[in-house]
């Protein structure tokens, strides 16, 4: 989880949540899951840029990264900032989402370099 957020940092996006969804689904639910944590990662500049030209996009903000395990592997999960553009239907959103998404691309792949079989 650590290399994740280290990863975000570097891209300039902080981790303004993390929902434990296993102990929250444990606590509430008695119900038992696999590691399941859902980071809200946000890049304030991009977000402010975005909010200038729609003030509803806060409504799809933070960017959210899950971070899950599948038997033995971790995997992690970014959402498509693409999605913005389609979901506000504000075409001028899109050279925001287009950078959000090279700097989520470059977080996986500074994870993928940490990662045991990379």
């Amino acid at each position: 989880m650590q290399i994740v957020g280290e990863a975000l940092a570097e891209q300039g996006f902080g981790v303004l949540t993390e929902i434990d969804v296993r102990a929250t689904l444990r606590t509430k639910l008695d119900v038992a899951m696999e590691e399941y944590v859902i980071l809200g990662a946000c890049n304030p500049s991009l977000a402010h840029r975005a909010l200038e030209i729609d003030r509803r996009i806060g409504l799809l903000l933070p960017c959210n990264v899950v971070v899950r395990t599948v038997g033995d592997t971790t995997v992690i999960e970014a959402m498509d900032p693409e999605m913005l553009v389609q979901q506000s239907g504000t075409t001028e959103l899109e050279p925001i989402a287009l950078e959000a998404r090279a700097s989520l691309v470059a977080v996986m792949k500074t994870v993928g370099k940490h990662s045991p079989a990379a």
